[in-house]
């Protein structure tokens, strides 16, 4: 008699983007000067605030909610002097890696500042260790507001993990969370990567995600990281 393998589930690519609502943030210490300072707005005290943090700590998300809450205009940090015309408020994300349209940037500081209007940048690096080489705007930095977003704490990545498992209307059993945070890399980009890959898993296999799954799938994601760098 011939054994007939079953065919392997193959998952739909449902597109489950993660929320970035104001309602999807979930506020811990981490990241609670960040979120303060994002729901005060029009009520600044500085007009240019800058959101400094590590790659995942939640900077774009809080980016997502400022832009939807003032209706911001999107600048890119390359070519900034077009937006200088504009009455704003502006929004420039991921700056300071890369090269910067410092004189575009100086001149949309002074006029934001003139106007009355804001500016939201958000940033890996605090703006005085940017490729900054203009004095001038080297010190209308040092007048902004920069405001610190650390990596995720146990709560945070906590909250998020179960909220991207509801996304997708997977119930997870608490241990399974617990051993998610104390074996992922922290950071909220992570998360939505090995959430969507332990729901595919669980498709394929037909299983619930347990904590063995979610082991096997961490583990196979080290190793394949392991390999890319060597």
């Amino acid at each position: 008699m011939t054994n007939i393998t079953p065919p392997r589930q193959i998952p739909l690519d449902l597109g489950h983007e993660p929320g970035y609502s104001r309602d999807d943030l979930i506020v811990t210490a981490s990241n609670m000067a960040a979120v303060d300072i994002v729901d005060r707005w029009p009520g600044w005290i500085s007009p240019v605030v800058v959101l400094a943090g590590p790659t995942g700590s939640g900077k774009t998300h809080l980016a997502a909610v400022w832009k939807a809450e003032s209706n911001a205009i999107v600048v890119d940090a390359r070519n900034i002097g077009p937006a200088s015309g504009e009455k704003g408020p502006f929004l420039i994300d991921d700056i300071g890696d890369a090269s910067i349209d410092e004189g575009g940037l100086f001149h949309l500081i002074n006029s934001v500042r003139q106007s009355g209007s804001s500016l939201l940048m958000t940033s890996r690096k605090w703006p005085a260790n940017w490729p900054v080489t203009l004095p001038d705007l080297a010190s209308r930095l040092k007048a902004a507001t920069t405001v610190e977003i650390g990596e995720p704490d146990d709560m945070l990545l906590s909250g998020v993990l179960y909220k991207l498992f509801a996304d997708r209307q997977v119930a997870v059993d608490p241990n399974v969370i617990s051993f998610l945070v104390s074996h992922i890399e922290r950071s909220l980009s992570t998360a939505n990567h090995i959430v969507e890959r332990l729901d595919k898993a669980a498709l394929e296999k037909k299983a619930k995600i347990t904590r063995s799954l979610a082991a096997s799938v961490v583990t196979a994601i080290d190793e394949g990281q392991a390999a890319f760098d060597l």
